[in-house]
């Protein structure tokens, strides 16, 4: 009955670290589509527009 125990214990150890794997694959995908989207010419000039506006905006 222990060995059994420590069986199980051994398969949720690898079973984390499985989903680490995937957690950083997902993280690393989500940040590629983040860089892709901050180096479009949409996401530029939206930006652009942002911090042109800021000085009329300011009281002085």
């Amino acid at each position: 009955m222990h060995r059994l125990f420590t069986s199980r214990r051994r398969d949720e150890r690898g079973m984390s670290t499985a989903e680490y794997a995937v957690g950083t694959i997902g993280a690393c995908s989500v940040g590629g589509i983040l860089v892709e989207v901050a180096q479009s010419d949409w996401f530029q000039n939206v930006v652009k527009g942002i911090f042109e506006g800021i000085p009329s905006i300011l009281p002085f």
